[in-house]
């Protein structure tokens, strides 16, 4: 089931439960920055269609395969991805289902925003 992006932003349902701190704004931004980067976000969309290997991933990103591994490598280490090993390959997932969510909504947002634009003359 998908759910609107009116529902999505509707407070009553996604609304923090509480006031975050100081340590929740931080780690926050980390992840945000993160996910600022093109090749990243297009990785990290990539794997929302489920997982993947390292060619796979190349492939869908346009990326150069040595990029490719060292975004996978910082999303690893930021525990936003998951690796296993299947035979000689490894491959790739997201850490978890809001990371889906984020990926989803930001590039709703750019559709959004691409969309809401003037006409070009």
């Amino acid at each position: 089931m998908r759910m609107s992006a009116r529902m999505h932003l509707s407070p009553a349902h996604d609304a923090h439960p509480r006031s975050p701190g100081e340590e929740q704004f931080a780690l926050a931004a980390e992840l945000l920055a993160l996910l600022g980067d093109r090749t990243r976000l297009a990785l990290l969309h990539a794997l929302t269609g489920g997982d993947a290997d390292v060619t796979t991933l190349t492939e869908a990103c346009g990326a150069a395969r040595p990029a490719v591994s060292q975004h996978l490598a910082r999303l690893r280490l930021a525990g936003l991805v998951n690796t296993r090993k299947k035979g000689r390959r490894v491959i790739y997932s997201l850490g978890d289902g809001h990371l889906r969510r984020v990926v989803d909504e930001a590039l709703n947002l750019a559709d959004h925003r691409i969309s809401d634009r003037p006409p070009h003359d």
